[in-house]
């Protein structure tokens, strides 16, 4: 990519917003998201208007940003916008530099440019069938306790060790909902988490989440890091106090549960029999409302001569065990037969690739799927049999406070 850096060469002030609504308008694929604990927002735009499916390769693709379904078992369904044009924005939403690709139309940018001036109250309206409810909030609640007792069951039979069961919550916009304002509330709330907006105008979905998991991260340097992130709680108390991580209790169940993704990441390295890697925890650690058990992995794959590494661990851990189960194959029918619905995007995977040689890419965890003037926010909960359906249906409620909270939906 050819970098243009503000500071060299006299261009327009960007605004973000406009930036947003003017892809959103032009049906042009983009992507905003903020990186934990950073406080830059990039944003990057496809200028193909191409619903483009394909492998994510880490180290042959070009800069842009990928965005998986749960479902993608020879992961080719992932959704890749490339990055013709690409922004960056510090804290105060100053630009700070601008790329373009150099097989970007020149016209075609310049009348991007051009319509990013036109009137910023020019919100777009949808015309989009509403997303279907099925049935009210109480029968969600008796279909999904019950595929727990199911599950349950199952596991004392030796079926499975664990599942991961999810079901869906139904909200109502507010008219002329802002996408990038509810962006920026979330990195202002939460700012461990990967905030991300993607906007796929071949579905007609904005897609807004808060996801505290790591995936597949690899830096410039070529360090790799994944991580275990099972085990939920509250972060308050009965009285509504904060529990401090050094106080926080966890039952076996929640142990055992997070062990399950440990030990699945680690048989992931034995395949490959990589066995130069960093372990950390578990420890304690805070994601908004809630509190998890969290393991790190780390590998120098300039020491063990291994580039490869964030591609070849992508195709073994996606779906992990944290959003699937143990053994996977079984989850995943059992998955198939009890959660009837698509998860789509939900609990795949997204993030950027090869921006300034670096990717990032995330559980797609704590999203929402924004269609029309409605949302359908996706929660799950890890399955084990020591579960208590009502318990987990609660944990499921409180992940998506993590979003409706932080909103004020």
């Amino acid at each position: 990519m050819e970098t243009v850096h503000t500071e060299n060469i006299s261009i327009r002030t960007h605004s973000l917003s406009n930036l947003w609504r003017t892809a959103e308008r032009g049906g042009y694929p983009a992507a905003l998201w903020r990186l934990p604990r950073a406080s830059e927002k990039q944003l990057i735009i496809d200028l193909s208007s191409e619903d483009r499916r394909l492998k994510a390769d880490l180290e042959e693709l070009p800069a842009g940003f990928a965005i998986s379904p749960f479902l993608n078992p020879e992961g080719e369904q992932t959704r890749f916008l490339r990055a013709d044009l690409y922004f960056s924005f510090d804290a105060e939403e100053t630009l700070i530099a601008e790329e373009i690709t150099a097989s970007a139309d020149f016209w075609r940018i310049q009348a991007f440019e051009d319509d990013a001036d036109d009137d910023s109250e020019d919100v777009p309206e949808y015309h989009l069938k509403p997303i279907p409810m099925d049935g009210n909030a109480g029968s969600e609640r008796e279909k999904f306790e019950e595929a727990v007792r199911q599950a349950v069951t199952e596991m004392k039979l030796g079926a499975f060790q664990k599942v991961v069961l999810s079901r869906r919550k139904w909200v109502e916009l507010p008219a002329r909902f802002d996408h990038v304002a509810a962006f920026h509330r979330l990195c202002e709330t939460y700012p461990n988490a990967f905030i991300s907006l993607v906007s796929l105008p071949e579905s007609g979905c904005v897609w807004l989440g808060a996801t505290p998991e790591v995936l597949v991260s690899q830096d410039h340097q070529g360090m790799f890091r994944t991580m275990s992130l099972a085990g939920t709680q509250s972060a308050t108390d009965a009285q509504q106090q904060p529990v401090s991580l050094e106080h926080a209790r966890w039952s076996d169940k929640e142990i055992e549960e997070h062990a399950l993704v440990s030990r699945y990441i680690i048989e992931c390295f034995k395949k490959i029999r990589l066995r130069e890697y960093q372990e950390s925890g578990p420890k304690t650690v805070k994601a908004g409302n809630l509190l998890h058990l969290r393991t790190d992995f780390q590998v120098d794959t300039q020491a063990v001569n291994f580039p490869q590494l964030g591609t070849v661990m992508l195709d073994l851990l996606h779906p992990t065990s944290a959003v699937c189960g143990t053994p996977k194959s079984s989850a995943l029918r059992f998955i198939e037969h009890y959660e009837n619905y698509d998860r789509s995007y939900y609990s795949g995977f997204l993030g950027p690739i090869n921006i300034h040689n670096e990717s990032h890419l995330f559980v797609n965890l704590r999203t929402m799927q924004m269609e029309g003037d409605q949302a359908v926010l996706y929660a799950g909960a890890g399955i084990t049999e020591n579960s208590i359906p009502e318990q987990e249906w609660h944990e499921t409620e409180m992940k998506c406070q993590t979003l409706l909270a932080a909103l004020a939906l």
